[in-house]
């Protein structure tokens, strides 16, 4: 691929002395080792050179080599690569340049590898802890391989969240960790001068479940997929299909173009009842419960299909590393079809409703606004950067799945607000009605819904799999490893970067609209592990320990 060659030749001139070694696994991938000392001015020359940046993966390699390794993603876009740069540091002394005065959405990544890893990056912004608890013990970092996956350290009495500085002039609003507005647990602290935000710190991370530890020490390799499946209640089989073809790139594993043309088809019934479940929400959080009502009528009937297709209305169990579990019977496929007509001429109507609807549009129009600019700069991804004019789609720009063989548009629109968001949305509802036919009618009639391995995946070998989830792109960066489970597996959702651009979506915007434009993002935290027992006798209330729910579980009670 003459674009790879002209990369890698740029970067071979200008860091001749830096490189160390590159790596071309794949005709779409390529992967760079470099001194640690460059890095911030490679990455940067990326970007330069028109690349979008993805995550950041933190890795420990004490075992091997005594040190800990660093590795930046980044996505030709208009081209289908991936690429990415590799750097370790000693152990002893896990030092380097941080990539976020460059790179701002690199931020997050490095400040959880300060948490997770130990690893400090000078330069950096804001090098306060993310992911771990204030009282979080000093000096224990959860992702070293010789902390336990199921460590529970003691809590700390009186430790409160570290948060930013209030502003001159402003008070504090609380949005959170439990709020009306919210459906998952997060903080929002709010700078108000009157009802205008002037600035805001966020705090998540409350129950973060560690599924990358648990899976890379726990699992093997087939058993992931259900669990990654459950990283988010709505984009399961995105997960799925991630993790599945990361696998199937390193392992050199070569699915049927059946298996392929149905995980298009669940990822896209996926995309249907998700961008209904949003835009009820949204219109739940404007107070027009309307919309809310008649997108969750809507929704239903694709939830009913998925159950019909799997035996679940969700988590449905399809996607598994070489292919799918379960087969389109000509019988699947006509119903299929008959759900999907009848979503597409009530959408239609809901549609209409909205586009000609005053009070909807004074409520999200020029609202949460972000320009083009800081929408690039910042690498957002989804609905959420095709409101503002960025014509990004994994589907299209790295082909997955069967989309190669699929005719379908991008939706793109400029109000770079609220609105623009909801458009894109709704008009990504039709699209992907449009690929399920195609998918349906050029279903290849043979073909084994799984591939077998034919031999053990060999260790050590990287991979990066994108796919489009309805929020956005969601990317699994995965290392191979020994014992038939990954060495190492990352995960980023499309929140992980949505999240980092909401303080300029709320900035100089009304108190008041904090909660659509947090929801417009359709943030994704995580799912609550907590349970509360309720005496309905005396009113009494009891909250259930880890042990406590196991123990239950176990005898059925």
């Amino acid at each position: 691929m003459p674009r790879i060659d002209e990369i890698k030749q740029h970067l071979a001139n200008k860091f001749k002395d830096a490189i160390v070694n590159v790596d071309q696994p794949r005709p779409t991938q390529f992967f760079i080792d470099i001194k640690k000392e460059t890095i911030r001015d490679v990455c940067t020359a990326l970007v330069g050179m028109g690349a979008r940046y993805l995550v950041s993966v933190g890795y420990d390699n004490i075992e091997r080599d005594k040190t800990l390794g660093m590795i930046h993603t980044f996505a030709f876009d208009g081209d289908n690569i991936y690429c990415a740069i590799r750097t370790a540091v000693p152990e002893d002394k896990p030092v380097m340049d941080s990539i976020t005065p460059a790179i701002p959405n690199a931020g997050w990544s490095e400040r959880e590898f300060m948490d997770h890893l130990g690893i400090k990056f000078s330069g950096h912004p804001k090098p306060k802890r993310l992911v771990l608890a204030d009282d979080w013990p000093e000096g224990l970092y959860p992702l070293r391989k010789t902390v336990p996956w199921n460590i529970q350290p003691p809590s700390a009495e009186g430790v409160a969240y570290q948060l930013d500085e209030c502003p001159d002039g402003c008070t504090v609003v609380p949005v959170g960790p439990y709020h009306p507005t919210l459906h998952e647990p997060a903080h929002f602290a709010l700078y108000v001068d009157g009802e205008t935000i002037k600035g805001c710190d966020y705090r998540g991370f409350m129950i973060h479940r560690g599924i990358e530890k648990l899976c890379q020490t726990q699992l093997t390799y087939n058993e992931i997929p259900f669990v990654a499946e459950r990283i988010c209640g709505i984009c399961g089989s995105v997960h799925a299909t991630s993790y599945a073809q990361a696998v199937e790139a390193a392992g050199d594993i070569k699915i049927s173009r059946r298996a392929e043309y149905i995980r298009t088809i669940m990822l896209e019934i996926e995309r249907i009842h998700s961008h209904l479940l949003w835009l009820g929400v949204a219109g739940h959080l404007i107070g027009f419960n309307t919309v809310f009502m008649h997108s969750w009528r809507v929704r239903e009937p694709i939830m009913w299909l998925g159950e019909r297709m799997t035996g679940n209305r969700k988590t449905y169990g399809m996607i598994v590393v070489g292919g799918v579990r379960r087969d389109i019977t000509p019988e699947i496929k006509q119903d299929i079809l008959n759900v999907i007509k009848t979503i597409e001429e009530e959408m239609l109507v809901i549609k209409n409703a909205i586009v000609g609807d005053t009070s909807i549009h004074k409520r999200t129009k020029e609202v949460g606004c972000i320009t083009k600019e800081d929408t690039i700069k910042w690498s957002l991804v989804g609905p959420v950067a095709r409101a503002r004019g960025v014509d990004i789609d994994a589907r299209r720009d790295h082909p997955y799945a069967a989309y190669d063989d699929m005719r379908f548009s991008v939706p793109v629109v400029d109000t770079c607000d609220v609105w623009g968001t909801v458009l894109v949305r709704v008009l990504e509802t039709f699209e992907a009605i449009n690929i399920i036919r195609q998918a349906l009618d050029k279903l290849p009639d043979d073909g084994l819904i799984l591939t077998e391995l034919a031999e053990p995946i060999k260790p050590f070998s990287h991979a990066i799999a994108g796919v489009e989830a309805p929020r956005g792109e969601v990317v699994h960066y995965l290392i191979t490893g020994e014992d038939n489970r990954p060495e190492r597996w990352r995960v980023r959702a499309p929140t992980y970067p949505n999240l980092q651009g909401v303080p300029l979506m709320l900035l100089n915007n009304e108190l008041a609209d904090a909660p659509i434009i947090i929801g417009s993002i359709d943030p994704c935290f995580s799912c609550t592990e907590r349970v509360e027992v309720v005496d309905i006798r005396n009113g009494g209330v009891k909250v259930l320990s880890k042990a406590e729910l196991e123990t239950i579980a176990q005898k059925k009670l």
